[in-house]
């Protein structure tokens, strides 16, 4: 049944071979669904997830619309939103067109134009284009797309996400009103919808997850989280990778700020990481990304815009060192492991006041998130001392030992067999990393639920509260201008400190600083938590307000 699956949606035989060449044998469920609606000319609204197959759901229709079709300009347009994935289509697409002499160019942003421009005037029938580059090649008259007969938008959630929602549209008024419109997203926000309604006609609507594991089976990307304070996340990561030994990861951040000193502080506990974020040059990224496919590097930090598009072969593991703003944008974080049948990981550490978050996730997933314990030192030992032993095992089952054997008769001379074993395993242990006598195990903690910041906060000092004593009142350095609220303030205080909602007083919020009333035995303590902690992801300054107002 090599070819059938595929045979049976009347694809071409060129693309059957294709297909059968690459290996695939059975149509995914989303090609299944899209295939023969894209075959006959409709437009489609699809939600897939990353992963599905959906690259070749659109792309084998195009192929096959566009087999013996003529046309000085371009035929169809791919949209995506990163040069990462315009690279991956473009490259989906030559595989299946091997046979039928489709030219193919991917047109994007950090690639030398002069190249760009060379192609378009030699001819090409598909275009996959990250929105940025294909406006400004419109703009120059380079791009002419008033005979496309295919516009696929992939990815359009992110596209929206970053900012492309105008270029979109400018893109598409370029193009024919009885084109096809193919829309692929993960997610389906109103926005969303809004453009569907606008540029698809009576579009074939299919909603497709990943492939449901079966029954008794466990699904493929296994969800977990840790619980664990701001000021012990460094370590509590560290300690997680230890115990778990991805292959490959990517470690998603929130802040580029947070992204250079996380993978500061993991290579300094020996971890191989690369940072990856917005302020590096697009050369700097393509670097640093070719590190981790080829293993020069195992661990990505990274931020979501940065990291947009990437599929990584190797990758095993996902860590939300943050929770994401948005369940969405998890969704797009984990699907990025998991794929064509490889099982996968998604870890997220998540701060105690991050609750609602959490349940909000699991709502949108579908999937219960199991909430595990921080290991500990002792887990920590014992995984290192299982590491040492398989070390061990594959030294006898792969090498050659024979040219040691006389170091072994020397000692056995002196030293029991037993002693001489055990030595050994002990250089090993330490070449693998050893004990961890300056290691302390981290405080266990909880997820608790958010408060009704009007319950707990729009209160005078020491009223309705557990402390009745004295009160100190702290300045910190970001008000209204940045998008503090009151429950912003309560949550890192709560999530950094001893303090409950009930133990902070009155809560004055300027345009550009704010007051907080906190026990005045306590004012230290959160002081100095305020310092290391972010605030809707800026770093604050605080402390106690010299300003002796009643």
């Amino acid at each position: 049944m090599t070819e059938s699956g595929f045979a049976d949606l009347q694809l071409r035989p060129e693309l059957l071979r294709a297909l059968s060449d690459l290996g695939y044998e059975e149509p995914t469920p989303i090609q299944a669904e899209a295939i023969p609606p894209l075959l006959d000319g409709r437009d489609v609204l699809g939600q897939a997830a990353t992963g599905t197959g959906k690259t070749a759901a659109f792309a084998l229709p195009v192929l096959q619309r566009l087999a013996g079709v003529t046309s000085p300009t371009p035929a169809a347009l791919v949209l995506v939103p990163t040069r990462e994935l315009a690279m991956q289509v473009s490259q989906a697409f030559h595989r299946y067109a091997r046979d039928l002499g489709t030219r193919v160019v991917p047109i994007y942003g950090g690639q030398p134009i002069g190249r760009q421009l060379q192609a378009l005037e030699r001819g090409v029938d598909v275009v996959v284009a990250t929105p940025g580059r294909a406006l400004d090649h419109i703009s120059r008259g380079t791009l002419d797309l008033s005979g496309v007969r295919t516009v696929v938008l992939d990815e359009a959630d992110e596209m929206l996400d970053m900012g492309f929602a105008e270029d979109i549209e400018a893109i598409l008024e370029e193009t024919a009103e009885e084109r096809q419109t193919v829309l692929f997203s993960a997610t389906m926000p109103g926005r969303i919808d809004a453009i569907a309604r606008r540029h698809l006609r009576e579009p074939v609507r299919i909603q497709m997850g990943r492939a449901e594991p079966e029954p008794g089976e466990a699904p493929l990307v296994r969800q977990s989280a840790y619980v664990v304070a701001r000021a012990h996340k460094p370590a509590a990561l560290g300690r997680v990778l230890d115990v778990e030994a991805p292959t490959a990861a990517i470690v998603f951040c929130r802040t580029r700020e947070e992204v250079d000193q996380l993978t500061e502080t993991l290579n300094g506990r020996g971890q191989r990481a690369e940072a990856l974020h917005g302020g590096m040059s697009q050369e700097h990224r393509d670097r640093v990304v070719n590190r981790l496919r080829d293993g020069r590097a195992d661990l990505l930090v990274a931020t979501d815009v940065a990291a947009r598009g990437l599929d990584i072969d190797r990758l095993s593991h996902v860590v939300n060192y943050s929770l994401p703003a948005a369940p969405e944008t998890y969704v797009h974080r984990i699907g990025r492991v998991g794929r064509a049948g490889r099982e996968g990981t998604a870890i997220t550490l998540v701060e105690p006041r991050e609750h609602r978050m959490v349940k909000a996730v699991e709502r949108t997933t579908g999937q219960r998130i199991h909430l595990q314990k921080v290991p500990t030192v002792a887990d920590l030992r014992t995984r290192r001392l299982e590491l040492t032993r398989a070390a061990l095992q594959e030294t006898l089952l792969t090498d050659d030992l024979e040219r040691f054997r006389v170091v072994l008769e020397t000692l056995t001379d002196e030293f029991d067999v037993m002693e001489v074993a055990l030595a050994a395993v002990k250089l090993a242990h330490e070449l693998n990393g050893g004990d961890l006598d300056d290691e302390q195990d981290i405080p266990e903690t909880a997820l608790r639920p958010e408060r009704d910041p009007r319950r707990d906060n729009a209160r005078p000092a020491g009223r309705g509260g557990r402390n009745n004593g004295p009160t100190a009142r702290l300045f910190i350095n970001s008000g209204r201008s940045n998008r503090i609220r009151p429950q912003d303030l309560v949550g890192a205080i709560t999530g950094e400190t001893r303090l409950s909602g009930r133990d902070i007083g009155a809560i004055e919020i300027a345009d550009r600083f704010s007051l907080v009333e906190v026990p005045a035995d306590a004012a230290e303590e959160v002081i100095t938590a305020l310092r290391q902690a972010s605030i809707r992801g800026r770093k604050v300054l605080a402390r106690r307000d010299r300003d002796r107002r009643p």
